[in-house]
């Protein structure tokens, strides 16, 4: 079985309970301390075997194998990478069986991190997961005012849209944004305004 750690906790003697997403569902596991063990990180992706224990009711990770790819050691592109699956486990730790979707998409993901500018490929994505879950406020419908946006409209968490004056936030200009929706393209973001969108993602998904 393979699958991505999204969160991992220390326990009595350092061992670890072990969050992984795998293609159909997001398991805690419990991992055993040992000098012999594979490495774990928040971010790896695993092959790994779950082994059912008859003193506890979570089950065990074991034979781990972690799957390298090209962003684990590169720092920067790496701590993004963690921030990122941050995001994805407080976003489905109350889900313990889920669509591929969510897998997959971190599937796509990984396979540029190493390419292109990560913050812009996580912003690109986030955009088809608000789209899959059918939360892409793509009307352009000011939620505290509930009139239309026209030519700048502000984002907060969620990527809910608003006007400027109702949530007191620096605006963007509407034609980037509509675009960005429309198309899961950051093309015609800035640099400055990329670090402005990933700010709003990291309030949460």
């Amino acid at each position: 079985m393979q699958g991505y750690i999204i969160n991992f906790n220390r326990v009595k003697d350092e061992d670890l309970i072990v969050t992984v997403l795998t293609p159909s569902e997001v398991l805690t596991l419990y991992r055993f301390y040992g000098a012999r063990h594979s490495q774990i990180n928040l971010g790896y992706k695993i092959d790994f075997e779950v082994q059912q224990s008859l003193k506890s009711n979570i089950p065990q990770l074991r034979g781990v194998l972690h799957l390298a790819q090209h962003f684990n050691t590169d720092f920067n592109r790496m701590r993004i990478w963690q921030l990122f699956m941050r995001l994805f486990f407080l976003h489905l730790k109350d889900i313990k069986e889920l669509q591929s979707f969510y897998y997959n998409l971190l599937e796509d993901c990984s396979k540029i991190w190493h390419k292109q500018n990560p913050k812009r490929v996580a912003i690109e994505t986030y955009i088809k997961l608000l789209n899959f879950e059918g939360r892409l406020h793509d009307e352009f419908i000011c939620f505290n005012c509930e009139t239309k946006c026209t030519k700048y409209v502000a984002l907060v968490r969620g990527f809910l849209v608003a006007h400027e004056k109702c949530v007191w936030s620096d605006p963007f200009e509407i034609e980037k944004i509509e675009y960005l929706f429309k198309n899961n393209s950051t093309l015609f973001l800035d640099d400055l305004e990329v670090e402005r969108v990933w700010k709003i993602m990291q309030e949460g998904l």
